[in-house]
C-alpha cells in the first residue's frame, strides 16, 4: 500500500475494537468521506489496549479475534488499515493484515518492537512519547530505517505538562518534518487529561488542534471517532463524535 505524500492523510476509528457493528458504522462513514471528498483515509482500531489504567478496564478482543475483525473491515469496505502493537511477537501477524503498523508513544524507544515492526515491510508510524522532544525522535526513526523499514512516519500526541495534563508544542511538527516525510497530528489523544481510573479529556478542542497542526505543516491527522463517544469503551472523553468528522476533514482539506 502506498499513499500520495503530496496529500494529507486521515486516520480514524474507534480507540478499541468493541463490536462489528461499531466497526461497520465507522468504516461506512470513512468510505463516504473518501468517495465524496477525495480524502486519503485509513481505518484504525486496537485489538488490545495493553495500557489501560485499571485491570478491570476493557482491553479488546485480543490478537487473533481482533485481527480477523480488522481483516473483515478491509474485505468489506476496501479501506487500508492500521493498528498498534505492544510486543514484538505481535508484529508478524499484524503485518499480514494491516498496511501501517503503529508504535504507541510510551513504547517508541523499545528497540525490539521497532525492529520487529520494520521487518513486516509495512509502513511504520511511531508516536512521539509524551516525555521526548521532537528532535530525539530521530533515534526511533533511524532504528526502523536501519532495520529495513520501507517508510516511517512520526506522530505528535502532546507532551506531559506536570501531573495529569498534556500540552501540545506545535513546533514539534516542523521539527519532525525534518526527520520524516509524513508527520501526523493525533488530534484526540492530545486533548487527553491522564490520571484517575479512567482517562479524561476535552473533545471540544479536537477541531482546533487539527487546524493548528495544519498551520504548522502537519500532513496527516489522527482521530478517535465513535457513533456514541460518551459510551465508548475506551478514551470516551477525548473521542470525537463520528457525525462531526466530516466538518473537521473539510476544514483541513
Amino acid at each position: 500500500m502506498s499513499f500520495d505524500n503530496s496529500k494529507s492523510i486521515f486516520i480514524a476509528g474507534p480507540c478499541v475494537i468493541e463490536s462489528a457493528e461499531v466497526l461497520d458504522a465507522v468504516a461506512a462513514e470513512l468510505v463516504r468521506l473518501r468517495d465524496e471528498l477525495g480524502a486519503q483515509v485509513v481505518f484504525k482500531a486496537s485489538f488490545d489496549k495493553a495500557n489501560r489504567t485499571s485491570l478491570s478496564s476493557y482491553r479488546g478482543p485480543g490478537l487473533e479475534r481482533g485481527l480477523q475483525m480488522l481483516a473483515d473491515v478491509k474485505a468489506k469496505w476496501g479501506l487500508p488499515l492500521t493498528t498498534d502493537i505492544h510486543e514484538s511477537y505481535q508484529a508478524e501477524a499484524v503485518g499480514e493484515v494491516v498496511d501501517i503498523v503503529q508504535i504507541p508513544a510510551f513504547l517508541c524507544r523499545q528497540t525490539d518492537l521497532l525492529v520487529a515492526a520494520a521487518r513486516t515491510g509495512k509502513i511504520v508510524n511511531i508516536k512521539k512519547a509524551q516525555f521526548l522532544s521532537a528532535e530525539s525522535m530521530v533515534y526511533a526513526y533511524n532504528k526502523v530505517v536501519e532495520s529495513g523499514g520501507t517508510e516511517t512516519w512520526l506522530t505528535e500526541r502532546g507532551t506531559t505538562f506536570g501531573y495529569n495534563n498534556l500540552v501540545v508544542d506545535f513546533r514539534n511538527i516542523p521539527e519532525m518534518r525534518r526527520i520524516a516525510p509524513r508527520v501526523i497530528m493525533d488530534c484526540t489523544h492530545s486533548v487527553q487529561r491522564p490520571g484517575g481510573s479512567v482517562t479524561g479529556g476535552n473533545r471540544e478542542y479536537v477541531p482546533a488542534m487539527a487546524l493548528a497542526a495544519r498551520a504548522f505543516g502537519a500532513n496527516g491527522y489522527f482521530f478517535e471517532v465513535h457513533p456514541d463517544p460518551d459510551n465508548a469503551r475506551s478514551d470516551a472523553a477525548n473521542t470525537l463524535e463520528l457525525a462531526r468528522l466530516e466538518e473537521v476533514v473539510k476544514s483541513l482539506l
